[in-house]
């Protein structure tokens, strides 16, 4: 998920008491809300949406006992506005696809075709890694992130209009060579790869297309007409248009192709017509007991922090199962959100009082959509009388210092989480500073000591603390209250990190890596349809800490060529700790890591300044990347593309001047210090022309 709603959500890429329901549904009529009022105040907060928090377009639909009583849409979905925004209109709803896949699985689990706590192998006998502990992930520990797989194996997987099925057909081959990063069943940790690997475990054991497997069983049967995924015919005309800041124009349509992972297409009505399975307003889809095995606190089997108000609370394939600020109104809700690299989507369930809301969006994040059907959900509770009011916003109060123990200066240190370091100072004053070293930009955060054993900002809205677990890893454990203004709040509370602890070299490991140090990666196997090549300069660099040359980011390094994460972060501290390793092959150093494969810089050279020239693709089929020399500086360059190939040119700052898959422009101006990629088919010729 990309969020941009706080601090500590910048070092996450993409966390009760129930009172009694019965006796909250008796002082209101269960009949459907009427929504004159909802209507108004939906409008303004969807044109909220639109206008101050990055969002081009947004749907967003309500369902309450069968019928969709709340359904509209805010933005443009082309800049001329000649094109109207329809409840037709559809978008990518990114990882909200989970619950898809959770329940096709559970489908199956019905039909007795599946054993949630069987071993996967026992459905997918060429499921093989590295790792022997990989036998016993079952089925449960796919859809409840607590497999211990890496990650996610996306290379490939975000293309412009292109159904290319890369990712998911090489997904057996890159876990192959993959080691486990925890026991499995250990904790849940977000994980991509765990609903890929579901996809394909529906697939083996239906024997069906996984789109024809979900259409035949849910989307027909609802009449959810407009949800697709991209192995079907997609109407690009339908889809809502999408937008890039640096790019002056509409792009292509994004196409995701993981598809149990995040690639289907839907409506917000589709989606809350979806709903009714969980809220037992339709027979026949899911038993109850599979739908109750979905919203069960999965999260709890493994380790993770005390309850406390959270967004992230696990069940099989929901993001929560006890979704803030529902739980303090003794409301069971399920939540699961979606983000692609444009689209973005939210739905929100609450099982028991028979209603759900979805929204949708191009641009934007799941993170205020989620805001947004959290508000309706309210709004439409109090209206109907469910709820006497609105609570109001929550937060620790105002900090007031207390005395603190020396012994608690122990915890100063570095942390580690996704591709981050974290460090902790601690004085004996009290006063506690969060910084990342390697975003020196980013301002550091200060909290003081309370009388509580905790550490509080401010503002009062972000608590931390220590917590020491059994098997003796060290955590910060942070909670925190995310306002935004005029859309409400979210919470979360979770293992921000985990302390790392000094990591010595030996002198051929610190050798090795002192030559990589401050050097740039370039992809080589994305292919030349990729979203990415428009998003920014997709490399990799090395950077490492003189305080910390043991690690790259928070992964140990473990021998002259190998990089990888020791933490045990539940939630989404620990998302995608993937393995960084390097071969040279014909001289060349490369960067592999997650299914990516990069090439050194050192064999990057400047492009032919003369008028004409050639590259041509090698059998491999390895992008090619090159940089503007001085004399080619201001000058024109023209290119004859082949039928399956782009290049794409980049600034000094690694902004993408001109990508050919958006633009299909074949011509642009070369910048000072730019950098150019060809990509295409293997063989592919590329014949350049400077003016």
């Amino acid at each position: 998920m990309k969020k941009r709603l706080s601090w500590k959500l910048t070092v996450m890429l993409a966390l009760i008491l129930i009172m009694p329901t019965a006796a909250m549904a008796s002082t209101g009529s269960n009949a459907p809300v009427s929504n004159q009022e909802l209507e108004k105040l939906a409008a303004e907060k969807a044109a909220l949406l639109t206008e101050k928090y990055g969002t081009v377009s947004v749907q967003y639909a309500l369902i309450d006992n069968g019928k969709i009583t709340l359904s509209g849409q805010a933005g443009y979905n082309d800049m001329e506005k000649k094109k109207p925004l329809t409840k037709d209109t559809m978008y990518g709803i990114g990882s909200t696809s989970k619950v898809f896949t959770a329940a096709a699985v559970m489908k199956l689990v019905d039909e007795g075709k599946v054993n949630l706590d069987s071993p996967v192998v026992q459905y997918i006998p060429d499921f093989k890694m590295k790792d022997e502990r990989y036998k016993k992930i079952t089925p449960r520990m796919l859809l409840n992130h607590s497999s211990g797989l890496q990650g996610s194996s996306l290379s490939s997987a975000f293309l412009f209009e292109d159904n290319d099925t890369y990712a998911f057909d090489t997904l057996l081959k890159q876990l192959s060579t993959q080691n486990l990063k925890a026991d499995p069943g250990a904790f849940s940790v977000y994980t991509n790869d765990g609903f890929t690997l579901s996809e394909i475990l529906v697939e083996r054991v239906s024997g069906m297309d996984f789109t024809e497997f979900i259409h035949q069983n849910f989307t027909k049967p609802l009449e959810m007409n407009n949800t697709k995924t991209p192995q079907d015919e997609v109407d690009v005309d339908k889809m809502a248009g999408l937008y890039f800041p640096t790019y002056k124009g509409q792009l292509p349509n994004e196409t995701t192709n993981v598809i149990g992972t995040g690639g289907i297409y839907s409506t917000a009505e589709d989606l809350v017509r979806f709903s009714q399975i969980f809220t037992g307003q339709v027979d026949g889809m899911l038993s109850e007991k599979s739908v109750r095995a979905m919203e069960e606190k999965e999260y709890k089997k493994g380790m993770w922090p005390k309850e406390e108000d959270n967004s992230f609370d696990y069940g099989l394939g929901w993001d929560s199962v006890r979704l803030f600020p529902f739980n303090d109104y003794g409301m069971k809700a399920l939540v699961k959100g979606g983000d692609t690299l444009m689209y973005h989507a939210s739905l929100v369930v609450l099982p028991e009082h028979n209603m759900a809301a979805a929204v949708l969006s191009s641009g934007g994040s799941s993170s205020t959509n989620q805001l947004l059907a959290t508000e309706f959900l309210l709004q439409a509770m109090k209206e109907k009388g469910a709820i006497k009011e609105i609570k109001a916003e929550k937060s620790f109060g105002k900090p007031v210092k207390a005395v603190m123990s020396e012994d608690v200066m122990k915890y100063a240190g570095y942390y580690g989480a996704t591709n981050q370091q974290i460090k902790v100072a601690i004085n004996k004053n009290g006063e506690l500073t969060l910084s990342i070293p390697l975003l020196p930009n980013l301002p550091t955060q200060k909290f003081v000591y309370t009388s509580d054993g905790t550490f509080v900002n401010e503002e009062g809205i972000s608590k931390i603390s220590f917590v020491t677990e059994k098997d003796g890893h060290t955590y910060l454990w942070s909670r925190e209250y995310l306002t935004v203004p005029g859309l409400g709040q979210m919470a979360l509370s979770h293992y921000m990190a985990e302390k790392m602890e000094d990591h010595k070299l030996s002198q051929e490991t610190t050798e090795a890596w002192a030559k990589r140090d401050g050097k740039t990666y370039y992809p080589v196997n994305e292919k030349y349809t990729s979203v990415i090549y428009l998003i920014m300069k997709p490399v990799v660099q090395i950077q490492r800490k003189d305080d910390l040359p043991g690690y790259l980011g928070e992964r140990k390094i473990i021998d002259p060529n190998t990089a990888a994460s020791e933490l045990q972060i539940p939630g989404m501290g620990g998302r995608d700790m993937y393995e960084v390793r390097f071969h040279t092959k014909d001289g060349v150093e490369y960067l592999e890591a997650a299914g990516g494969l990069y090439v050194s810089e050192d064999h990057v050279k400047p492009l032919y300044k003369g008028k004409k020239s050639k590259v041509k693709l090698n059998g491999d089929g390895h992008a090619k990347w090159y940089t503007v020399p001085e004399a080619s500086v201001g000058k024109t360059m023209t290119v004859d593309l082949p039928e399956k190939g782009a290049f794409a040119v980049y600034d000094e700052q690694g902004g993408c001047v001109n990508f050919t898959v958006v633009s299909g422009k074949n011509e642009v101006v070369l910048p000072k210090n730019g950098t150019i990629m060809f990509a295409g088919d293997a063989g592919s010729t590329f014949d350049i022309n400077l003016k």
